[in-house]
């Protein structure tokens, strides 16, 4: 393809692009304008349903007061012809009376045992009627009958009268009744006048909210749907997917208290009504009901009372998507002309740009192939002037660099055999693989030490990893690819042979120029003869610490024969045989059985086996066998142990190993006795931490750096390996220790371990396979 071609195929796919970034900017900008254009209306909507509601509560409020007052009226009258006691009244007396003061019925209430109950009524259907579940009604009939003043602040109290707000009846739910309640002290039932009429009925339909979320529905074509929402009740057990609700049907506790439901979403409209009350904001969100996309809103309304309801308006989305679609084929028209115009220009102006530019790739053809003494000539003075003149300048830097470029590739090549010299000479193994862990180059330390000849492998996957540790090599495979540093690793590795060869591997990524990692090189080094010597290094240590803990185990065992000679020379004296004697001395013989089993643990040489230990456990029996030792020169223990059991993975004599080493050099470092602080505590999820503290002569800050190394000690007859030991223990447990001193004030010795994994404790945090 020709530059003008791609120069007018860049120019208008850069257009198109921008167009159509612009195009997705101005339809989502739009969408969200139109969108909250939309809530702001349905918010209006809903606070002028609220307004209407609270002027219709008013008006019905009035209204109830004054029928309140009536009922109050007709219940007195009804008072001064009803006799004291309810069983002298009959059914038909109350019809009468019913009528001569002009209510639909009357009830009379008395107490049960946990109740209030209908006795008699001029409606048979009354009869036996419970009050127990009424709410708050029945909390406002039992402060009546006990001459109190109602506290309910539903409905209205008159001088021993209280009338409730309208509600449903409970003997015939398609009426709305108004009762009234009145009990003087003398008799033992109270007189419940209600009425119940066309007019009643009438009433609350035309103060009812009803007409009000009608009236707005046809003012705004868009709102589909209004909702007066009972949070209270919303979306409970009894709750259908429409409104009806079985248990909850009275005024004051039905889940749709006005409108309909017929746009809902039960599950998804129960979380919007607890969000909306949670943050006393509306909630507002789009969803697809009955096959028609619906944008609906859940607008919380607050009374003055605390009370509050949801009110749920549901807009149709299509006067939005209509809105969407217009705009949406307008851009589409202008852009489709702009790519138009655009394209025709930018051929044009292709044409005339790219024809110095044929000359330019004359001038870049000879340079490729070598031929560097020919300029360039281009006589304008613009931009294409300006890069001859550069080529021009190019082109003579190109054959100046180019014989130096032939000189350096000489040199490199000199240096590059003089290193491959330098590596074959190393005494330590070297082997190159590339990306898939083919072999690129071995010298000859490594065909030493592992036996095989570098044509034999060359090319081919280098099989030293023992089957056990397939997973790891693994692993540190995949952190190499990741660009991860790894440290030196002492592991095992694979001779030609199929022997086991202990090595110290260091593995390292090899990066091109820019930065992409194309082979490993690895180092082996042989570690069987230094791991002898530490071997035998850390077993003289062992025996060392062993001889000096003599003194203070005979110490130990001496108290408790001293006291069985005792008791012996007693009883031989006596000729007797006491049972208290002889459970004391079983006691002291344990005693002495246990310090010499700690004492054998350490002396004799065991297989490393590592097991999960509980940490507590080996400091509690390190710190018996030297409590005599400490005793002697006037130290105390102090423990600061967390309640919690910590389980690591380790070797359990090389532990207290370590834990004895640093204790005997707290205690020799205390003359003028004093206190060991010994704490055990979790460092995080995965560590645990143990911290040594004593009060002795401290480390000069210039022997610091020191501490660790073999035959370095401030101790006349120290050897220096104790530490040395004892941080090659700490460190082959994947652990860390570090010394902290001031001389004058002490040292601190910080150790941390990893903790065993959560698969190897059971529920009471002890291993089953651990001490």
């Amino acid at each position: 393809m020709s530059i003008k071609y791609k120069l007018t195929l860049i120019m208008s796919g850069s257009l198109l692009l921008i167009l159509l970034i612009y195009i997705l900017l101005s339809f989502y900008t739009t969408q969200a304008n139109l969108k909250q254009d939309s809530e702001n209306k349905m918010l209006d909507v809903a606070r002028q349903v609220a307004a209407s509601i609270e002027q219709s509560q008013y008006s019905s409020e009035y209204v109830e007061k004054q029928v309140g007052r009536l009922l109050r009226l007709a219940s007195v009258l009804a008072a001064k012809v009803l006799p004291e006691d309810y069983h002298e009244i009959d059914n038909d007396q109350l019809k009468e009376l019913s009528k001569e003061i002009g209510v639909t019925d009357i009830s009379l209430l008395a107490r049960a045992r946990d109740d209030i109950v209908v006795v008699k009524s001029s409606n048979p259907d009354e009869l036996g009627t419970s009050t127990r579940d009424w709410g708050y009604w029945y909390i406002a009939l039992k402060q009546l009958f006990n001459m109190q003043r109602v506290t309910v602040s539903q409905g209205m109290y008159l001088d021993r009268f209280w009338t409730g707000p309208l509600e449903h009846s409970a003997s015939d739910s398609d009426y709305i009744d108004k009762w009234g309640y009145y009990y003087d002290g003398r008799r033992n039932y109270m007189i419940n006048p209600y009425i119940r009429s066309d007019a009643v009925n009438d009433y609350a339909k035309i103060f009812s909210p009803e007409a009000v979320l009608n009236k707005t529905k046809q003012v705004n074509e868009q709102i589909l749907e209004i909702t007066c929402i009972n949070p209270q009740t919303f979306g409970n057990g009894n709750m259908t997917s429409m409104d009806f609700d079985s248990y909850n049907i009275q005024l004051r506790n039905r889940p749709i208290l006005y409108g309909t439901y017929a746009y809902g979403e039960l599950l998804r409209d129960r979380e919007a009504v607890a969000e909306a009350i949670k943050t006393g904001s509306n909630v507002t969100f789009d969803t697809k009901v009955k096959g028609k996309k619906v944008l609906k809103s859940f607008i919380p309304i607050f009374n003055p009372d605390q009370s509050v309801y949801i009110i749920s308006v549901v807009m149709d989305y299509k006067a939005i998507s209509q809105v969407l679609h217009e705009q949406l084929v307008n851009y589409i028209i202008i852009s489709v002309c702009l790519l138009f115009v655009v394209v025709l220009g930018s051929y044009v102006m292709a044409v005339y740009i790219i024809r110095p530019m044929k000359l330019v790739l004359v001038k870049v053809k000879d340079v490729t192939e070598g031929r560097f003494d020919t300029p360039l000539i281009i006589n304008s003075k613009d931009e294409m002037g300006l890069l001859s003149s550069r080529i021009n300048a190019m082109t003579s830097s190109l054959n100046h660099y180019t014989n130096q470029l032939k000189q350096a590739a000489d040199e490199n090549k000199s240096v590059k055999d003089h290193l491959e010299s330098i590596i074959q000479q190393i005494a330590d193994a070297i082997h190159t693989v590339d990306w898939s862990g083919r072999v690129i180059q071995v010298n000859k330390a490594f065909e030493d030490l592992y036996g095989w000849e570098s044509h034999e492998i060359i090319g081919k996957k280098l099989e030293i990893v023992p089957d056990f540790l397939e997973e790891e090599e693994a692993r540190n495979v995949q952190a190499l690819r990741r660009g991860e540093q790894l440290p030196p690793t002492e592991t095992l590795r694979l001779r030609r042979d199929g022997s086991l060869v202990e090595v110290s591997i260091s593995t390292a990524p090899v990066k091109d120029e820019d930065g992409h990692i194309i082979s490993f090189i690895s180092v082996s080094r042989d570690m069987t003869e230094r791991n002898k010597m530490e071997e035998l290094l850390r077993r003289s240590e062992k025996l060392t610490t062993v001889g000096q803990l003599a003194a203070g185990v005979a110490h130990e065992i001496r108290n408790p024969l001293t006291t069985l000679r005792g008791f012996l020379q007693l009883q031989r004296e006596n000729n007797s045989f006491s049972p208290q004697h002889n459970e004391i001395m079983l006691s002291e013989l344990d005693r002495i059985n246990l310090i010499v089993s700690e004492f054998l643990i350490l002396a004799k040489p065991q297989a490393t086996q590592f097991q999960v230990k509980n940490i507590r456990n080996i400091l509690n029996d390190v710190i018996s066998l030297l409590s005599s030792q400490a005793h002697l020169f006037g130290i105390e223990f102090k423990f600061e142990f967390e309640p919690e059991v910590y389980k690591v993975h380790c070797e359990e004599n090389q532990m207290k190993q370590v834990f004895i080493n640093i204790i005997k050099n707290a205690i020799e470092a205390m003359e003028e006795g004093g206190i060991i602080t010994i704490e055990l505590f979790r460092l995080s999820r995965e560590e645990v931490g143990i911290t040594i503290s004593d009060q002795g002569i401290g480390i000069p800050s210039e022997n610091l750096p020191k501490l660790g190394e073999p035959f370095f000690t401030s101790k006349e007859n120290g050897t220096g390996l104790g530490l040395m030991i004892s941080q090659g223990i700490i460190e082959g447990h994947k652990g860390m220790m570090e010394i902290f001193s001031k001389e004058g004030k002490g040292t601190r010795v910080d150790i941390v371990l990893p903790l065993a994994g959560e698969q190897n404790i059971n529920d009471k945090g002890e291993d089953p396979g651990a001490d």
